[in-house]
């Protein structure tokens, strides 16, 4: 039987915390009802025995304290709220023994902005992880030692799990369901919680806003200029030029600031003005396409399902609220 562990953590969001409780009892539900044994040993784990959240307003009862738990097979690190740097220090008491039961064998998986605490352990240091769509600059900035995946809602790295922000982490669970009990118990869960099965990406989440916390003014300009000239068409050699800057010192300088080209964050700028088009407007394609500076359809396209996932019209039809 797989022993898992889910932290309670300080600040932790509850849904987070009851939501892979209730698959993972699921499950064991469903193996019940087949006249199998159960697969799966579920803890609320934490530094109490009673742990406040959400101001208080709730409280969750741990079946066991930290210390108590000496070995075990999969941790789950919830999502949590505040300010991401004060939330790690309030649970930094958790860090070692996630680092201690990950080189004991134990699995660990965090649940949307978890991956900070995840991040906060070091064992993702050099390798790839995801997190919420809205928090990717500020895990840049904290974690520069770790590739995160905008995009990708399940980041699998050697026993090291993490998923895409908010409801997405449903996904990482199915995922864990079935790497651990099996492809078809994996299809029983999504289909008796109503879920998505293999949903790989959150790009058509994802509402660009330009890492501008940075201290290069010119590149700053720059990402000012890009924004307010969203029908035009801008070249990168224009750019470097009118800042005064040599091209390839330019896109150096302007990858570093913001984690994406110059050519990435023009593209990025007009597919969002686009994507809002097409969520609040009755114009059609090209009309969009026209208004935020393309003038090739084949382009707009290619570039439109590259950032979102979808082909404009697809977006149009999920998103658009225009009756």
């Amino acid at each position: 039987m797989k022993h898992v562990t889910i932290l309670i953590t300080n600040e932790a969001v509850l849904a987070s915390i009851v939501d892979p409780r209730i698959i993972f009892t699921g499950v064991n539900d469903f193996l019940a009802a087949a006249g199998k044994p159960p697969m799966f040993n579920v803890q609320l784990v934490g530094l109490e025995k009673e742990v406040k959240l959400h101001g208080g307003l709730f409280s969750v009862h741990t079946d066991a304290v930290l210390n108590d738990v000496k070995k075990t097979d999969l941790i789950i690190i919830p999502a949590f709220g505040g300010d991401m740097r004060t939330s790690i220090k309030r649970n930094e008491e958790f860090l070692p023994w996630i680092v201690d039961q990950h080189y004991k064998g134990a699995e660990a998986a965090s649940l949307c902005v978890g991956a900070f605490l995840l991040a906060a352990t070091g064992l993702l240091d050099g390798k790839e992880c995801s997190t919420h769509w809205r928090f990717a600059n500020e895990f840049r900035e904290v974690f520069p030692q770790i590739t995160l995946v905008d995009d990708r809602i399940v980041t699998e790295q050697k026993g090291l799990y993490s998923s895409g922000g908010a409801t997405s982490y449903w996904n990482l669970l199915l995922y864990l369901i079935e790497k651990h009990a099996g492809r078809d118990m994996s299809i029983m869960a999504a289909k008796m919680f109503a879920l998505e099965i293999d949903r790989k990406s959150q790009s058509p989440f994802i509402m660009f806003n330009g890492q501008k916390t940075h201290e290069d003014e010119p590149i700053k300009k720059a990402q000012e200029f890009i924004e307010a000239n969203i029908t035009e068409k801008i070249s990168v050699e224009d750019l470097a030029i009118k800042y005064a800057i040599g091209k390839r010192h330019f896109e150096r300088r302007f990858k570093k600031a913001t984690n994406n080209s110059p050519l990435e964050y023009i593209q990025r700028v007009k597919i969002e003005a686009a994507k809002k088009h097409l969520e609040s407007s009755r114009k059609n394609i090209n009309e969009v396409m026209y208004d935020v500076g393309y003038s090739d359809t084949k382009a707009f396209r290619t570039v439109f399902k590259k950032i979102t996932g979808l082909s404009p019209v697809e977006y149009r039809n999920k998103y658009n609220n225009v009756n």
